[in-house]
């Protein structure tokens, strides 16, 4: 851990995890990285390359010191897709896995973005410390909290960093609200309310079972979830809706809100929940 390449690394990953509403610039970080060997780039692999795994890994490309070496995903077309959106950005074409597995046997990959559906989240992560890499992987954590009680004792016996996908921590008008509920000016705060105004979502229609599109590996994506035939309205994006691989809005969205509602307010865990609907 002395070595200057995993010094580089650590600081620059904690960096990342703090949240703070000052961002660097591309400029900033470019100005930065000219005085990095190449030898301290930081090596990424993404597993998950459609949705908001992309939209991490694109993020990340726009740090000059990070390289996107390697993809992970079911879907040969989102693969495809992938490869040339960093070819693009970059001029070199990543690793193509459709076993994320296989993907984590690569040495030179220091970190590891989970894109995945929720169900996946807690096997991504646990196999991805102990093959020693540092991990983001998306929110929320886990589709349980016995999910999320494993990934913890993992990350402590692995001793590596994770950060979970709480994009808005880093918001300016996040921080600014906290730093004034901390203040006091508003005196003693009895009751906190959270909503996301959801009124871009269509309607999702019904559609008929089938097969599998062709390059996808539909068992593979199914993993811990039970079997069930292929339907297009429990794949890609819908997934969320399904108690199979997903909780629905209120893990989708809530949690980012209820984030931040339990950090302004400095609670942790609620004693009791109350659900109606």
């Amino acid at each position: 851990m002395s070595s200057r390449r995993k010094f580089i690394q650590n600081t620059m990953l904690l960096g990342a995890g703090l949240g703070l509403p000052t961002i660097l610039t591309a400029a900033d970080f470019g100005t930065f990285a000219r005085k990095v060997k190449p030898s301290d780039q930081l090596n990424y692999g993404l597993i998950g390359c459609k949705g908001m795994g992309w939209s991490n890994m694109n993020a990340h490309l726009k740090m000059p010191q990070v390289n996107c070496v390697a993809l992970a995903d079911v879907d040969q077309a989102v693969l495809d897709q992938r490869t040339e959106d960093v070819f693009k950005l970059r001029g070199t074409r990543p690793k193509q896995y459709t076993d994320y597995r296989l993907m984590l046997e690569d040495p030179a990959i220091d970190i590891v973005i989970i894109g995945t559906p929720d169900h996946w989240h807690c096997l991504n992560m646990i196999d991805a410390v102990s093959a020693g890499k540092n991990v983001y992987v998306e929110k929320p954590i886990a589709n349980t909290i016995e999910e999320c009680q494993l990934m913890v004792k993992a990350q402590e016996r692995y001793g590596k960093i994770v950060q979970v996908g709480q994009w808005q921590r880093s918001g300016s008008q996040y921080a600014e609200a906290i730093d004034y509920v901390k203040s006091g000016k508003l005196g003693q705060i009895r009751l906190v309310k959270c909503w996301a105004y959801q009124g871009w979502m269509k309607p999702v229609p019904v559609l008929p079972n089938g097969p599998a599109p062709a390059g996808v590996d539909y068992k593979m994506w199914l993993g811990p979830a039970p079997e069930r035939p292929f339907n297009p309205n429990r794949f890609h994006f819908n997934f969320r809706w399904f108690w199979d691989y997903a909780g629905g809005l209120m893990t989708d969205w809530g949690v980012h809100e209820i984030d931040i509602a339990l950090y302004a307010m400095g609670v942790t865990a609620p004693k009791s929940v109350m659900a109606s609907g």
